[in-house]
């Protein structure tokens, strides 16, 4: 599938930072410990409504690990899937009269658009999941020759006693576990199956909905299982980074992690899961179901995306928060006061404000931190103009490289 085109990222003089993430499963913020190439996935939208804040504000969290690895000399390998067929996807599809996979490419598209004017680093590989249909299902072949997997009625199901690490990712209690798993697209209690938490891996087909031939027997993807695939066949097992909102912490990054492992015998199949906090608005998160989305296609179309992107910024990326118009403005008012200072012919050293926002973002990605103290610099170049002349040129550089805001 094809991704979306990249910005250019200028190159800082002096040297980047060791990055220091929150690791979900290891409760504590700990550094990241790449090699030559560090490897990053993220999990893809269900293209059935695309792009909200809340799925921009985890995008732009992962974008500023990307550029913070680059700074610091890595080569970064990124994937992102998308899940362009599943339960919701085909509902939407149906309640509405569309044809799934022209909803899909629709939303897709629309998603690209949206992640290309924030200045979203595209990843490497951009998969959906009917393109790797055939690799799934291996995977899952896998899986049932480890002895991990059972059959219910023609769909093939996960058993969780098969996996030593259940519940390493999240550390949540069993009752945590299965109310969540009944939220979030489990099927807690469906009869017949060997234990509650049980996944299903393969879906038998239904009449009216989309299948593949399998050695199971035509269906199509569970959705745990399509990202664990797609991570193994592009990045192996044991990289970097598996980042997503927080509400895929449970259940999808948990059992995704189990196959992973069970499939390798390598644990841990991701070294840090990384997490972003929920958007909410008016009260209540952000969510397809509820409908209270604010589309950043629409945003666009009365304000510059660098304020959208500077109102995410102006948030801890693992902080739950509520937009509000308000904000919107005043990351105008914000962008406006930068784009003056830096076009001034000369301003105040910016050798140590490219310092401090290298060590704000190092720092379990503290932006709004780091807006500060371009807030400061510019500011003093506002109030007494002068100084260095190529100091506005390498703000503009390290607030475009580190930011991702083209000023």
């Amino acid at each position: 599938m094809r991704s979306w085109s990249a910005p250019n990222v200028p190159v800082l003089p002096g040297q980047g930072r060791v990055l220091r993430l929150y690791d979900t499963g290891a409760r504590e913020i700990r550094p990241t410990e790449p090699g030559g190439t560090a490897r990053m996935y993220v999990c893809g939208i269900t293209p059935y409504d695309a792009t909200h804040l809340g799925h921009a504000n985890t995008y732009l969290a992962f974008d500023l690990v990307n550029r913070m690895w680059r700074d610091a000399g890595h080569d970064v390998h990124y994937t992102q899937n998308a899940t362009d067929v599943d339960d919701p996807l085909l509902e939407r599809a149906d309640s509405t009269g569309q044809d799934w996979r022209e909803l899909a490419a629709r939303e897709i598209e629309l998603f690209r658009t949206d992640m290309e004017a924030l200045r979203i680093l595209p990843p490497r590989e951009y998969v959906g999941v009917t393109e790797v249909v055939d690799q799934v299902a291996e995977l899952i072949a896998r899986l049932r020759d480890k002895g991990a997997t059972y059959e219910l009625d023609g769909d093939v199901y996960f058993n969780s006693a098969a996996a030593p690490k259940f519940g390493a990712v999240s550390g949540y209690p069993e009752e945590t576990m299965l109310a969540l798993f009944a939220e979030r697209g489990g099927d807690p209690g469906r009869g017949g199956k060997q234990h509650p938490l049980d996944w299903v891996l393969w879906r038998a087909e239904r009449p009216g909905e989309p299948s593949w031939p399998s050695p199971f027997g035509p269906g199509r993807p569970g959705w745990h299982v399509e990202c664990t695939a797609i991570a193994l066949a592009n990045l192996g097992s044991g990289f970097d980074v598996s980042g997503g909102g927080s509400d895929l912490i449970f259940p999808h990054h948990e059992m995704g992690a189990c196959e992973g492992h069970v499939a390798t015998g390598e644990w841990p199949f991701a070294k840090a899961y990384v997490h972003a906090g929920m958007v909410a608005l008016d009260g209540e998160k952000m969510s397809k179901s509820r409908g209270n989305l604010v589309f950043v296609s629409r945003l666009r179309q009365d304000a510059d995306p660098m304020a959208i992107r500077l109102v995410l910024l102006a948030h801890h990326y693992r902080s739950d928060w509520e937009y509000t118009p308000g904000q919107l403005a005043a990351a105008g008012e914000r962008l406006a006061r930068w784009r003056a200072a830096t076009a001034l012919p000369a301003g105040p050293d910016a050798g140590p404000v490219v310092e401090e926002i290298r060590d704000r973002l190092a720092d379990d990605l503290d932006a709004p931190a780091a807006l500060a103290a371009v807030d400061d610099w510019a500011a003093r170049a506002l109030a007494a103009p002068g100084g260095d002349p190529g100091a506005p040129a390498l703000v503009r550089a390290a607030a475009d490289a580190l930011l991702g805001v083209a000023l």
